[in-house]
This record gives C-alpha cells, sequence and structure tokens, in this order.
C-alpha cells in the first residue's frame, strides 16, 4: 500500500499508526490472525452462533441437516425450501440457508467459518478491483491505509463487492461503483448533504451508510473526506 503523504493531512488529527494488538474476540471467536489486516465479518460470528444453536433449535445439527435432504429431501432448493417449511416448520430464513447449502458450493460453507473467510477476505479485495477497475486499486489501498491511523479498534471487513469498515457497527464503507470511480460511504447520521456529500437514501432506509462522496484519483482524498471519515469513526464510539 502507498505510504505517500497527502496534501492537508498535517491539518486533520489522526492518530499515528496503531500497535498491533490482538483485538478481542466477541464470545470467543478469533476476529484476525496475524498475517492478515482483515477481520471476521460480524455476519460471519452471527452466523456460527446459528449453526451451534441448530441441534438445540431444530434436533439436528448442520451436517445432520445436509445429510438428510440430500437423502431424503427433493430434487431441487425451490422444493427443499418449501420441504423443510412445511413438513418441519423451519423459518423461511433458516429453510433458505439450509436449502443452499445442501444444493450449493462447499465452498460457500467454509466463507462461514472464521478461518475460511479470513482465508478468503484478500481474495474479495483482487477480485473487486480484477479487470476494468484494477487501476481503482491504489486508490482503495490508500483508504485502507487511512482508515488503520484511525484507531486500533478499526475492522476491516471484504465483502464480495464492498469492503465495510466496521468499530461498533459498519461506520464507512469503500465500493468500487465503476471502472473510474470508489464510492466511499459514510454513517453520518443527519449531517447536511452537500454536493459532494451525496444521500445514499440510507436514513430514510434507516440503513447505517447515510452519506456517500465519489473519488476517482488520490487527490480526491483531501481534508474534507478525511474529516468526513474521521467523524463517522467517532460517531461510533458508543
Amino acid at each position: 500500500m502507498s505510504k505517500r503523504k497527502l496534501g492537508g493531512s498535517k491539518g486533520v488529527a489522526l492518530k499515528s499508526p496503531p500497535k498491533k494488538t490482538k483485538p478481542k474476540s466477541p464470545r470467543g471467536v478469533t476476529t484476525r490472525s496475524a498475517s492478515t489486516i482483515y477481520s471476521v465479518h460480524p455476519g460471519v460470528a452471527k452466523m456460527q452462533k446459528w449453526v451451534s444453536e441448530l441441534k438445540t433449535n431444530s434436533g439436528r445439527s448442520l451436517e445432520e441437516w445436509i445429510e438428510h435432504i440430500k437423502e431424503d429431501g427433493p430434487a431441487t432448493e425451490k422444493e427443499c425450501r418449501e420441504w423443510l417449511k412445511g413438513d418441519y416448520s423451519l423459518g423461511t430464513n433458516a429453510a433458505w440457508w439450509l436449502a443452499e447449502k445442501a444444493f450449493g458450493d462447499p465452498l460457500t460453507l467454509s466463507e462461514e467459518t472464521p478461518e475460511g473467510y479470513l482465508s478468503l477476505a484478500p481474495q474479495y479485495v483482487d477480485q473487486m478491483y480484477a479487470g476494468a477497475k484494477a487501476a481503482l486499486r491504489p486508490l482503495h489501498d490508500e483508504l485502507v491505509r487511512l482508515m488503520q491511523l484511525l484507531g486500533d479498534d478499526l475492522r476491516i471487513c471484504p465483502c464480495r463487492t464492498l469492503v465495510p469498515l466496521y468499530r461498533r457497527h459498519v461506520f464507512a464503507q469503500i465500493k468500487p461503483a465503476s471502472a473510474k470511480r470508489i464510492d466511499l460511504g459514510f454513517a453520518l447520521g443527519e449531517e447536511p448533504f452537500t454536493a459532494r456529500l451525496r444521500d445514499t437514501g440510507g436514513l430514510a432506509k434507516k440503513d447505517r451508510i447515510t452519506h456517500s462522496v465519489a473519488l476517482t484519483s488520490l487527490t480526491d482524498i483531501d481534508l474534507q473526506v478525511k474529516r468526513w471519515l474521521k467523524q463517522a469513526y467517532e460517531r461510533d464510539a458508543s
């Protein structure tokens, strides 16, 4: 990642690079390995909790459900969802998820373990900036570098199409919106919109990310953008 200084950075009270301390793990789940800047996505930890409680709540473990579906269930994923809801009174989300795991690629199961997710996170980012979007990678890397200066409780949790940043909740996200533009989103609540700081529709939909700014080059990461980023981070302190 680029280490050069950008104009205007002296006016922003970013912290010095954080010490490499291991973040606390929620409910015993490893959130980060020593060899990566990425942390386990909160959705993975939530899914692990659901899986751990599945046998108690439904009578079968995940492995037992998948085996049962493959041996005794309908031939298609759609029919399987209805079968699980009708014959076993499973909720819609549980039925959809179990059917997806039974009929899907085994790789999708590994994505939902902490170890599997952390091994795939760098690939998500590489694939995001492959091909036509490759020129945006230095811009992405500079944003990540700046975000790491915000505090040692920052968590970077890539998905397939964007990179959310968490403190207690998601407070920002990096999304390559086109081959020439990254949309940097912020959780800024009722902060006034401007010609540059645009409305994502998040406030009306009660989504966390409410504002965004379009970035096309490193020079777009100016003092104003850094202030919005720091503001979003500090809003999520409690």
